[in-house]
């Protein structure tokens, strides 16, 4: 299968509504919504990263966002002296689920943050009752750091 990575944007966000995630609950994903709000407010601050629609075949059927981390309190502490990406927002539509392609797509968006904005390392949060996303992450170089922001323990991929 072939995917194509495109920014997400005001006039694509219907698109990116066509995700079929109703089997995730919105605690342990960010919606649509959210990372278009996201997004903007990075676009804002010149924040560097990308927001991808994920497509196939022309059809819509993930999105992620990989960008910039503004520190937060509770970013784990090998994160508070250096500069990293933080990953938000992953979803793949559920029929697309459980194939191999989430980490084809993973990669994909990781290698073009690099190229674009060079390498860093990357957090991001894991609902700790999302067990089948915390094994993907760990098999995909992500550890875990057992430091959690409310429901959500923080992950780390180092370079």
């Amino acid at each position: 299968m072939v995917f194509h990575l495109e920014e997400l944007t005001h006039s694509n966000f219907q698109n990116a509504q066509e995700i079929q995630r109703d089997d995730i609950p919105k605690s342990w994903v960010d919606s649509v919504e959210t990372l278009m709000e996201i997004t903007d407010y990075g676009v804002e601050h010149k924040c560097i990263g990308h927001t991808f629609l994920v497509k196939s075949n022309g059809r819509c059927i993930g999105i992620l966002l990989l960008g910039e981390a503004i520190p937060w309190d509770t970013d784990p502490v090998e994160m508070k002296n250096e500069p990293f990406y933080r990953l938000m927002g992953f979803v793949i539509d559920k029929s697309y689920r459980s194939k191999g392609f989430g980490g084809e797509i993973l990669e994909m968006a990781i290698n073009e943050v690099y190229q674009d904005f060079g390498k860093r390392p990357i957090a991001l949060g894991c609902h700790k009752e999302n067990t089948r996303a915390a094994v993907f992450y760990e098999k995909h170089g992500f550890k875990r750091t057992g430091v959690f922001e409310g429901n959500d323990e923080y992950f780390l991929r180092m370079i």
